[in-house]
């Protein structure tokens, strides 16, 4: 048996959950882009799922308003690395927009206005686990971070929640998106600090 003297309490530990590996806290939310901010007009903003047989499952801005609406406080970290914590949105769960669409798909590419993709595990957009967010700490989403709305995937790099999403295209095999062609992981799990190809 070992020995412990008197009063010894051992390493005091910090109220604050771990961050991910590499990352530092910022209060700050910093606009990072691949290119220019689009401009969406909400009359003409649509999101479209297209399964692998080519069928669409489409809404428009008004009938993605009409959904049920969902409140979740994530944390949200960038591969550039800065962590934000408990940050609040609202949108339509993944889970919802994926009710009724008749799919064997095992991947996604995300879409965005503009041009921009990325590609997702279908896994990864099920299970509460992603949102087509419109709204940020109580107010509309502004168009530098993605407004009208972004795919919210906060359990990986932030790169993977498309700024101005305008739909997900259900396909049988992983497609590299934007950044995962120029390098960057295929997956991009901050815990496991998945920055680029090889980590």
């Amino acid at each position: 048996m070992g020995i412990v003297s008197p009063g010894f309490q051992g390493r005091p530990r910090s109220a604050e959950p771990a961050l991910p590996p590499g990352q530092y806290l910022t209060q700050d939310f910093p606009v990072l882009s691949a290119g220019p901010t689009p401009k969406v007009p909400l009359d003409t903003w649509e999101f479209v799922i297209t399964a692998e047989t080519g069928a669409e499952y489409r809404w428009s801005w008004d009938e993605l308003m009409a959904l049920p609406q969902e409140t979740p406080t994530v944390d949200i970290h960038c591969v550039t690395r800065w962590s934000k914590r408990d940050t609040t949105w609202q949108g339509v769960s993944l889970d919802t927009l994926l009710d009724g669409v008749d799919t064997g798909a095992h991947y996604v590419q995300a879409h965005s206005y503009g041009g921009y993709t990325t590609n997702l595990p279908l896994d990864d957009l099920r299970g509460g686990r992603a949102w087509v967010a419109h709204t940020f700490e109580g107010a509309p989403l502004p168009a530098e971070h993605g407004g009208p709305a972004r795919l919210l995937v906060p359990h990986l790099y932030f790169w993977k929640s498309a700024k101005w999403v305008r739909g997900i295209r259900l396909t049988p095999t992983d497609e590299p998106g934007f950044w995962e062609t120029a390098g960057y992981h295929d997956y991009g799990d901050p815990w496991r600090e998945q920055r680029y190809q090889g980590d």
